[in-house]
């Protein structure tokens, strides 16, 4: 039997939770891996494994260079090829402990030699706007993997929300629709499957493959039975005695599902992320701005403290006219702002270096593809309930260079004052 594995993460630990306990209710034969880095100040992490009827073991791992989330690499792959090489494990749930990110595991586990069914991230609508807007550092909410974590609550829950292409969603009592539909704008492509909410315990387990004994089922009544169905002709009719297998739950079918790591990667690569589009509903606004006019770099950084709190999250690339040839990364959340370089745009790269740069990345340039600038382009998603999107397209718009600045051509550019610098820790 070869193992699938399901990475379940998110820091909405209820909704979590529940999700793991979903799969274990419906899989038969279904486990689940948890690492649990609250310990790692005193030194250790702490692995459990257990399946719906409880633990089955137990045990401590050392920090690696003083990294809880390194120690968890160290122990998670060994751990699984264990379960794999037993053979009666069907389905191995890794539940990622509440601020560990799902790309660096789930790539952890392929690069393992084992197979990834899917990424699932579960999630309580009404929780959404509260995590995107919380800037604390995780240090200070308990919830850093390490001692030189440097990542806040939103970023971290935004990047955990956008890569999983399956959320798990909790039947939040408290989520209006405003909830659901800023949950939807923001990743309008996952496929969204309701767990319910509370405990499991107590779910009936699903109807076994086949009778525990080996024996027959005892019939039912006859004035209860549904008629036999036919089967097709040349196909031998099902055994009456033999029950037909369970249908899959929503979640396990989504558990099982497939997934690809390297789709997943280029889906978050700012050079050919999948964005949202523009959107509208229940008080919920999606602006999409898409530019090929490069930013005057001091207007762009006179405006950043605005453009990052006009939405509750926004991500895209961006160029500066200063820095023609670099791709800039702008990701926003909880009201900070990361802006890094991600390369070279393809256009500024020879032909022969073209051959070095992955297909998908090369296809979405040639889709987006300008006479004059290439792939050179600024393309910005903002996200947020109550957006002003009139004022912030006018504030984006005004930040661009002018008839008069761009005429002047890319030598003049160049010497306009480096403004970023600081922030690209040129």
């Amino acid at each position: 039997m070869s193992l699938a594995v399901a990475v379940v993460g998110g820091l909405h630990a209820d909704a979590r939770r529940a999700a793991v306990d979903r799969l274990l209710a419906d899989v038969p034969g279904s486990v689940v891996l948890h690492h649990d880095l609250a310990t790692a100040a005193a030194g250790t992490v702490v692995r459990t494994v257990r399946d719906r009827d409880g633990a089955l073991s137990s045990g401590e791992t050392p920090l690696v260079d003083d990294c809880a989330c390194c120690a968890l690499r160290e122990d998670l792959v060994p751990e699984l090829r264990r379960l794999a090489a037993d053979g009666t494990t069907r389905l191995a749930v890794v539940e990622l402990w509440d601020s560990v990110e799902p790309k660096a595991m789930a790539e952890v586990i392929v690069s393992g030699g084992l197979t990834v069914t899917s990424v699932i991230t579960a999630v309580d609508p009404a929780l959404v706007l509260p995590y995107l807007g919380n800037g604390d550092d995780l240090a200070e909410a308990g919830l850093a993997a390490a001692a030189t974590d440097r990542r806040t609550v939103a970023d971290t829950f935004a990047r955990q929300l956008e890569y999983a292409p399956v959320l798990a969603v909790a039947d939040s009592p408290e989520a209006d629709d405003e909830d659901r539909e800023l949950l939807a704008q923001l990743h309008p492509t996952a496929r969204q499957v309701p767990i319910g909410h509370g405990a499991l315990a107590g779910t009936p387990p699903p109807p076994p493959l086949l009778p525990p004994d080996g024996a027959a089922p005892a019939p039912e009544p006859a004035a209860a039975r549904a008629p036999e169905p036919q089967a097709p002709e040349g196909q031998q009719p099902r055994d009456p005695l033999t029950p037909a297998p369970p249908a899959q739950a929503p979640l396990v079918r989504a558990a099982l599902a497939g997934f690809d790591v390297e789709a997943a990667a280029a889906a978050q690569h700012p050079a050919c992320a999948r964005l949202p589009a523009e959107a509208d509903g229940h008080g919920v606004s999606t602006l999409v701005w898409h530019r090929r006019r490069p930013f005057h770099p001091e207007r762009l950084y006179a405006a950043l403290e605005d453009l990052t709190c006009a939405a509750a999250r926004s991500r895209g690339r961006f160029w500066l006219a200063d820095k023609p040839d670099a791709l800039l990364h702008w990701d926003a959340a909880g009201g900070a702002l990361c802006v890094e370089s991600a390369g070279p745009w393809l256009a500024a790269l020879p032909d022969a270096a073209w051959e070095l740069v992955p297909p998908v990345r090369r296809a979405a340039a040639a889709l987006d593809w300008h006479p004059e600038h290439g792939d050179r382009c600024n393309h910005l998603v903002f996200t947020s309930p109550a957006l002003d999107r009139d004022g912030l397209a006018h504030l984006l718009e005004t930040c661009l260079l002018t008839d008069a600045e761009y005429a002047a051509g890319r030598a003049a550019w160049k010497r306009l004052p480096p403004a970023f610098d600081t922030l690209l820790e040129i």
